[in-house]
């Protein structure tokens, strides 16, 4: 379970305020081309009302897309074809591997809540980079864009409940307790690829307060594996090595990603947040299949990473002005 590589992640040949201003623009472009290609899909893979917002979403993205191009050429440029191609593939992958899972619509709720927190952290940045060239007008489009992402996140999560009734519908109530398992699984494996990641961040040249975020979340997401681990062996089960090695792999391939880019602190404190709302997303999801299940310790074990990982997110976007003015 991994997300797409941000499209606003890109190299910056000087820290020229209007190159960079026009470097973002391009990369929040290549970040709609991507959504639109998952918000046209989306509403196949779910059912009612929670196929309703993705497929509202579909009509304000094209919108968005119509802003960013509009704001780019007022600076004689335009989009990326390169990023704008990568973005869509980017955007079918997501599509088939939620359309691949057993539990489609809870994976789908999982990815599109931590894509919709990536393209704030996208325009959010951007906002930061337009003021710094004098460019009022593509800041307020910037942050008016981003309020508009914070809607749809919320209309995901407020569909949490419904997304876990889709995706469990064909599950025996006799089995319930496999699936509670096979969620702890997929949650263990979250944290191990935010281990490394988090890992690779300490290394990395950063602002201070950026790496006293990352470390201080590298010290509970520590605790979280351990507390997992435990549930686990208390359920008679066991993480899925598989899983683990998987994303343990991706997150060393983005250390490396950001380590070798010019805007270090941009990118991972905008990658971050994305990843930190994926996990939120899990653990949302994990609380209520701990519910149905009737696992009272699995349900508090839920609850109390839950609100360290919103921390965790809120801490990494405090970041994102400093991180741009270091880029």
């Amino acid at each position: 379970m991994t997300i797409a590589r941000p499209g606003y992640l890109a190299d910056m040949p000087n820290n020229d305020p209007q190159t960079q201003l026009v470097k973002y623009l391009t990369d929040v472009h290549s970040i709609e081309e991507q959504a639109l290609v998952q918000m046209r899909r989306a509403p196949d893979l779910v059912e009612g009302d929670f196929a309703a917002q993705f497929q509202r979403h579909v009509e304000e993205t094209e919108s968005q897309e119509q802003r960013v191009r509009a704001r780019l050429d007022a600076h004689d440029a335009s989009p990326s074809r390169l990023k704008d191609v990568a973005g869509q593939a980017g955007g079918m992958g997501m599509v088939l591997f939620a359309r691949s899972q057993p539990d489609t619509p809870g994976k789908l709720a999982m990815h599109a809540f931590s894509y919709e927190h990536m393209e704030v952290a996208a325009y959010e940045l951007l906002r930061i980079a337009a003021r710094e060239a004098g460019d009022e007008a593509t800041a307020a489009m910037a942050a008016a864009i981003a309020d508009e992402e914070r809607e749809m996140a919320g209309r995901i999560a407020e569909r949490w409940d419904e997304a876990v009734e889709q995706a469990l519908a064909a599950v025996d109530p006799d089995d319930l307790g496999d699936q509670l398992s096979t969620y702890l699984a997929d949650v263990h494996a979250l944290e191990g690829q935010s281990k490394k990641l988090l890992e690779k961040g300490s290394e990395m040249d950063l602002p201070e307060g950026l790496r006293a975020a990352l470390t201080e979340h590298l010290e509970e997401t520590e605790g979280h594996l351990e507390r997992i681990e435990r549930r686990l062996d208390e359920r008679g089960a066991a993480p899925s090595a598989l899983k683990d090695a998987a994303l343990r792999l991706g997150a060393l391939n983005w250390g490396v990603f950001f380590a070798a880019q010019p805007d270090t602190p941009a990118k991972l404190a905008g990658f971050a947040y994305a990843v930190e709302n994926l996990e939120v997303a899990a653990y949302e999801l994990l609380l209520r299949v701990a519910r149905r299940a009737g696992d009272a310790e699995t349900v508090s074990l839920a609850e109390s990473i839950l609100s360290e990982e919103k921390g965790a997110a809120e801490a990494v976007a405090a970041q994102w002005p400093v991180s741009v003015s270091v880029a």
